[in-house]
């Protein structure tokens, strides 16, 4: 589970460029979540009632503004404002740092000499790949705002990740992933049609084939399959473990640029990524 979440999150930039590229972000993202949620929840539907204790929705609504509807709006826009490759460090840096912490302060994690190391080894990795080429450029005003951006969606995340994990003590990830997915998607699209410049105009779906196939990957493997096995993830892992995806999915986005754009990969690179394994390799052994 964690092998296919890492390789599905790390080949999503992929599509993403490809879609938001044609399709106004806010409605693309809106519209992919949304059906996410309702498939989930019809299909568990169709094996029976779906039964949610009352002093859960409190909990599942601020998950699901965080994790989908803010996250979704700060990264999409961000990524508008400053390079792909900027916006790989501050978030892969970032997130499993911010896993832990807000693992540590609600009690779901501990802070190990192995996680520790895992920390400093994942996130040395991520900079030796990414960090030259990104910080490159100077940082104008526009980029800073898309960097603060960027931090806060990785923020945003990783709390609601945390707040997701306690309500799995009552109810199947399944059925919180659908829930999730749902309501976040909703408002979403909501927003979307109502402030963003061109939504209603790309309500009539001809989007093109490029866009298409970028929708089906999201919607399939990417929402509906990738989201739900994190959730499985952070339930029996806790989040810094599950987290560790972070590590391994630039690698994979990395290598498929090689691949599909015909990129260069230069030896530091290949130092970094090596890192970066070992810090996912060290986050995921047992013991302290």
């Amino acid at each position: 589970m964690f092998a296919f979440l890492c390789l599905v999150w790390g080949s999503t930039w992929i599509a993403m460029k490809s879609g938001t590229a044609i399709v106004p972000p806010g409605l693309f993202a809106g519209l992919r979540w949304t059906l996410a949620g309702a498939i989930m929840l019809g299909a568990l539907r169709v094996r029976g009632p779906l039964r949610l204790p009352w002093r859960m929705w409190k909990r599942i609504l601020i998950v699901a503004v965080l994790l989908i509807t803010v996250n979704q709006l700060l990264m999409m826009y961000s990524l508008r404002l400053v390079g792909s490759g900027l916006g790989a460090v501050v978030n892969c840096a970032l997130s499993p740092l911010s896993f832990l912490v807000f693992g540590v302060a609600m009690g779901q994690d501990k802070i190990t000499r192995r996680i520790l190391a895992a920390m400093a080894l994942g996130v040395a990795g991520i900079l030796v790949l990414f960090g030259p080429a990104a910080l490159a450029g100077r940082l104008d005003g526009a980029a800073l705002t898309g960097t603060i951006g960027i931090v806060l969606g990785t923020l945003v995340y990783s709390l609601g990740s945390v707040l997701a994990r306690p309500a799995m003590a009552n109810i199947s990830p399944l059925l919180l992933a659908g829930l999730i997915n749902a309501i976040g998607g909703v408002m979403l699209l909501v927003g979307a049609l109502v402030f963003e410049p061109g939504a209603w105009a790309a309500t009539d779906l001809r989007w093109g084939a490029t866009a298409w196939i970028s929708f089906a990957f999201l919607l399939g493997p990417a929402a509906l399959v990738a989201s739900t096995v994190f959730f499985f993830l952070v339930r029996d892992w806790g989040p810094t473990k599950a987290g560790s995806y972070a590590f391994i999915s630039p690698i994979i986005a990395v290598l498929l640029g090689v691949w599909i754009s015909g990129e260069t990969l230069h030896p530091v690179d290949a130092v970094g990524m090596a890192m970066m394994l070992g810090g996912a390799a060290v986050a995921l052994r047992r013991g302290t």
